[in-house]
């Protein structure tokens, strides 16, 4: 930065850490022209000195306007307050020893290099003047970076100075003492302006000046040893200088000007969604880690000769100025994706241990502030889960719509593992788990959160997914087998994984299996139930009309291969007892009644039918075997010769059903025809049978008479009169 002088530069004193001959003072120390000002007239001598000082201020604004980047304006400020209050005090000593009232200026504010100044202002000898002639000026010196000569110069001409403030030299010429104090105030201001420049520059360059970084530690701790304690109030002079703090105050300047710098270019914002503010965290990414790098590898190695905490200010610098960066750009930040990218990027990019890329660099002994403060993490987290819950609620509209595409397209229909697969619960699956997953890298309390607002919106899902598909033309065994799979699956999966979490996914995805499988069901019955309406009649006799009811099962059961082992053993053993249920209920409201030869040979068939039943199912796989035994005993009873054996296969028909009932033994009875006396019996006994099978045992959940309907008929109303 170019600093005042007045006129060509001239001959300048050598710093007292040099080596001379002799302790003496250079003959052209401080120009004095004391005589020719106190000569000249009061309003004259103002002019001047306000014009000069103009210029000063004006030539060292224009360096540091264009020689480095914008200078901190206070510098100025804070060293004139000081300034004002010791020429005020000059001044004030002045008058009280009789120095003419009003304000008296130089015609020139004096050079810190001034070429001659009178033996009376210095207080020195003439032979003790040593001749600078070939020295370079202070400004110089400052611009050309040798700031410990440049202190070393100034430290020795501030000391002179308070020497002769002290000596009471300026009593009768205070204006001399305030001319000589300004251009202190005015090159000291000018140094710390360049170590703001020489901190900023050693970034923003390619390379690093060592030289200039050396030099800048070593006058900082010069000037702490220098200026230890503060002065007087209102004494300017060998008051502590504040470096250390200024270079501190460089350092956060310098890295937030580069942080602001990092992609400048990229302007996030709604429209653009989140691949800009992606590109412009990677680039912020960039500039930081690049830069401490160089902090490290370069610069640090310049301060090693001070106690300067290089890494450690430019660590701190460096993340308050990028907490800053992202609390601007999350006051922009709009829609799920783009919050999620910055927060992405603040827990798992710059949060990361290996973000600088490096494991040798140390961190500060003491932990680095939160990037973000909890309350902004807070609502970023707020406002993202409540774009989330928009966002995975309209992906699970899209889910239906591909399902809804893939019914009108009759798509060829999947088999995986042996079952049929349908995408819905892959989409589902992968829809949960991305959001989880990308959730929990952020933080807990976000993955519990991102699960809750998954589970809430597959829980309205699944029975909109369910109505849509039952209204829809696409029902069929395929489909019913495939989405009882999906759920059965969805449920098993989600809940192993994440237990406890979305428990109350449990309700509707059983409430979706038991409807899709009780759909499956209902079109197995629709195929059957035409074809019980043959039994027990004259053609059933004659006829083998069991085969095409058997062969409907079977084809049935083809299905359930493809079906989840267990629902498909469930929903085998429904169809088993389907088919008994229906073929009893053919029996006991029949449309012939049979007597003498038929009954017994309706007996026989009876046998054979359940033979043929047990058979097929056996073969099928169900384990329902206590269905074997009903058709068989009514059978017995209806072809038993010895009429006294009738109660003993009423009796095993009560223990193997408990859940038969009066109306089914009496339209049993009909169908035998024993006569009035001997049903009464039989009646009384089952009664009792009943009663006591109630009392002992609580009714079983195998259901098979409590369901078959059995209408009062003239036949059994003789019966039971």
């Amino acid at each position: 930065m170019p600093l005042p002088q007045t006129g060509a530069p001239g001959p300048e004193l050598k710093s007292p850490r040099e080596p001379r001959k002799s302790q003496t003072l250079p003959t052209n120390t401080w120009k004095s022209n004391s005589m020719k000002e106190q000569s000249m007239h009061h309003e004259d001598s103002v002019k001047p000195s306000l014009g000069m000082l103009k210029r000063t201020l004006f030539r060292t604004s224009l360096r540091t306007s264009t020689h480095k980047p914008k200078e901190d304006p206070g510098l100025f400020r804070r060293g004139s307050r000081f300034l004002f209050r010791s020429l005020r005090r000059a001044l004030d000593e002045g008058l009280t020893a009789g120095h003419p009232q009003g304000p008296v200026v130089p015609e020139k504010p004096s050079r810190v290099t001034d070429g001659s100044s009178r033996q009376a202002a210095t207080g020195m000898e003439a032979e003790d003047l040593e001749p600078q002639a070939e020295s370079k000026s202070v400004a110089d010196l400052i611009t050309e970076r040798q700031l410990v000569k440049a202190f070393e110069q100034l430290r020795y001409l501030e000391t002179q100075l308070v020497a002769d403030k002290t000596s009471r030299t300026f009593t009768q010429d205070p204006t001399a003492y305030a001319r000589r104090a300004m251009d202190l105030c005015l090159h000291y201001d000018g140094m710390a302006a360049e170590i703001g420049a020489i901190v900023r520059e050693a970034l923003s360059s390619q390379g690093v000046d060592r030289d200039a970084l050396a030099e800048l530690a070593q006058v900082v701790h010069l000037e702490e040893e220098a200026h230890q304690t503060s002065q007087a109030e209102g004494d300017f002079l060998s008051t502590p200088r504040h470096w250390r703090q200024h270079w501190e105050d460089a350092v956060r300047l310098s890295a937030r000007e580069r942080v602001q710098q990092a992609g400048a270019k990229v302007i996030p914002g709604a429209a653009e969604g989140a691949s800009d503010l992606a590109q412009l965290l990677a680039e912020l990414g960039g500039v930081v880690r690049h830069d401490l790098h160089k902090v490290r590898l370069e610069m640090q190695p310049a301060y090693e000769a001070t106690d300067l905490p290089v890494w450690e200010t430019y660590l701190r610098a460096f993340h308050s100025a990028v907490a800053q960066r992202l609390q601007e750009l999350a006051r922009d930040a709009r829609g799920c994706e783009q919050l999620y990218v910055l927060l992405d990027w603040a827990a798992n990019v710059y949060g990361s241990p290996n973000f600088l890329g490096a494991p040798d660099l140390a961190l500060p002994t003491e932990p680095l502030p939160p990037l973000l403060e909890p309350a902004l993490w807070a609502r970023l987290e707020s406002d993202y889960t409540s774009f989330l819950e928009t966002k995975i609620t309209s992906c699970f509209d899209s889910i239906l719509q591909l399902e809804q595409n893939r019914w009108e397209a009759n798509e060829d229909r999947e088999v995986l593992q042996g079952l049929y697969h349908a995408p819905l619960s892959i989409d589902v699956h992968m829809l949960v788990a991305e959001h989880v997953k990308a959730a929990g890298a952020i933080s807990a309390e976000l993955e519990t959160t991102t699960l809750q607002i998954c589970a809430r919106a597959l829980c309205l899902f699944v029975p909109r997914f369910e109505k849509a598909f039952l209204a829809s033309k696409a029902v069929s065994e395929w489909y019913l087998g495939a989405y009882i799979n999906a759920c059965v699956e969805l449920r098993t999966s989600l809940l192993a994984r994440f237990p406890g979490t979305i428990k109350e996914l449990e309700k509707p995805l059983v409430a979706a299996t038991n409807s899709f499988q009780k759909h499956l069901l209902q079109i197995a019955q629709q195929d059957m139930q035409p074809l019980f309406k043959v039994l027990y009649t004259k053609t059933w006799l004659t006829q083998d009309t069991l085969r095409p009811l058997m062969d409907k099962v079977v084809d049935f059961a083809h299905h359930l291969e493809h079906v989840t082992p267990s629902l498909a053993q469930e929903t085998l053993q429904e169809v088993h007892r389907f088919v008994v249920r229906e073929y009893l209920g053919q029996v006991l409201r029949p449309r012939e009644r049979f007597s003498g030869l038929d009954r017994v040979n309706g007996s026989h068939k009876m046998n054979l039918d359940a033979q043929a039943i047990s058979n097929t199912f056996q073969g099928l796989g169900s384990e329902a075997k206590w269905l074997d035994q009903a058709i068989l005993s009514v059978a017995e009873v209806l072809g038993e010769t010895y009429k006294d054996d009738i109660r003993r296969h009423l009796e095993t028909l009560i223990q193997s059903y408990p859940d038969i009932r009066r109306e089914h033994i009496l339209a049993i009875l009909a169908l035998r025809r024993l006569g009035r006396r001997r049903n009464q019996n039989l009646l009384q006994h089952t009664q009792d049978l009943l009663r006591a099978a109630h009392a002992i045992r609580p009714p079983s959940h195998r259901v098979l008479f409590e369901e078959i309907e059995v209408p009062t008929s003239v036949d059994v109303l003789i019966t039971c009169i």
